[in-house]
């Protein structure tokens, strides 16, 4: 095997010179890259001790380091708004993009307790109905639903059996006694008319005591009619008798379907945010990261390189020369480059952290108390008149 040249001191960054080449069409990035090099190269001894890279090795170095900035932070904006972006579309780039919390996923959760409550929600109701027999007094409504061609299990929701409402049957209350006359311009559509017999307005206790009157009627002098169920088997009470075919013969009910409310998939596009995985972030641009940033990547691609070259000289620990032999410090370059990534990843996760949402609004919410407390000391002036 050939010698392969070690670095000499100087470099020319081009396109094609990292692995990825994430970065190389970045105006700012090439003009660094060379920089990054030689001021890694001078950290680790160069040009009093010679550095075994070459400058594919810094660039690597410098790629990886740029990566890994941009991965913990996107890491931390996907931590911080993930609540806020799950559900929303892929295809927008959210690197320079500003979030605002939302209630979309709340609204999502609390779309359950909607469809449960039949306000709303995500689950379709359906309306079945069946047919009342006369002298039959039980009812399936399984039965009556895989009639039309559902079999799988279903929960009831809603019967519709009530009678009707005791206003109705009132008419109008400034006719005095709401009969009588009323009813017969109720046969003629005019009900909802006032008959004109008198225009004494009557005391809101009269109306309630009229419905009152009325619902006693009804539940005394007429039959009773109510339901039970269980298991989706519903009993009516009395036994239906008299009941002509075709006519007032049904019995609607909703109902929904127990596999589409136990499915938790309410969108099966394909094109939104379910995971971290497909949360839109991208590499960072390098020509907008600032100041504080690329001082942390120096230092990244710094323990990088030290990393790097810590393997090559493990590769022998001591090298012979005439009359002695050079022990390597491969142990020292490997452990020094270890505690150093770990040092900067910690250092950037607590900045980050001080910079969340939760953490920027204890800190206003602290700042706030304190200038109270300093206004308090404040004497208050005394106005005289």
């Amino acid at each position: 095997m050939s010698n392969i040249a070690i670095w000499n001191g100087t470099s020319t960054f081009t396109t094609g010179s990292t692995p990825f080449g994430f970065y190389d069409s970045d105006s700012a990035f090439s003009a660094d890259a060379d920089k990054v090099a030689l001021w890694c190269a001078q950290r680790l001894g160069f040009p009093l001790v010679e550095v075994e890279l070459q400058s594919g090795s810094f660039y690597a170095a410098f790629e990886e380091a740029v990566t890994t900035y941009g991965n913990e932070v996107y890491q931390w904006k996907v931590r911080e708004n993930y609540l806020n972006l799950e559900g929303s579309l892929t295809g927008s780039n959210l690197n320079n993009k500003v979030i605002t919390p939302n209630l979309g996923s709340i609204v999502r959760i609390s779309e359950t307790y909607a469809s449960e409550a039949g306000a709303g929600g995500e689950t379709t109701w359906y309306t079945g109905s069946f047919t009342m027999v006369n002298g039959v007094q039980d009812y399936d409504l399984e039965a009556a639903v895989s009639a039309s061609g559902y079999t799988g299990s279903i929960e009831l929701k809603e019967l519709f059996y009530r009678a009707p409402p005791a206003i109705v049957r009132y008419f109008d209350p400034y006719a005095g006694t709401g009969t009588g006359i009323q009813s017969l311009l109720e046969s003629f559509g005019f009900g909802q008319m006032s008959p004109g017999i008198n225009f004494m307005l009557m005391p809101i206790y009269f109306d309630v005591q009229k419905i009152q009157a009325i619902q006693l009627n009804d539940s005394i002098r007429k039959a009773a009619f109510s339901f039970d169920i269980h298991n989706n088997k519903v009993r009516i009470f009395p036994i239906p008798t008299n009941i002509a075919t075709g006519y007032n013969d049904k019995m609607y009910f909703h109902y929904i379907k127990v596999d589409e409310r136990n499915n938790p998939v309410v969108d099966s596009r394909t094109n939104l945010i379910t995971n971290v995985s497909n949360v839109p972030y991208v590499n960072p641009v390098y020509v907008q990261i600032n100041s504080i940033g690329r001082q942390w990547i120096r230092q990244y691609a710094l323990a990088t390189v030290k990393e790097i070259l810590a393997y090559i000289r493990g590769k022998y620990s001591t090298v012979p020369i005439p009359g002695a032999e050079v022990t390597l410090n491969q142990q020292d370059l490997l452990t020094d480059a270890r505690a150093e990534k770990i040092a900067l990843l910690e250092q950037l996760r607590a900045m980050l952290d001080q910079t969340s949402r939760k953490t920027q609004l204890e800190q206003q919410s602290s700042e706030a108390d304190f200038i109270q407390k300093q206004l308090a000391n404040v004497p208050l002036p005394i106005y005289f008149f």
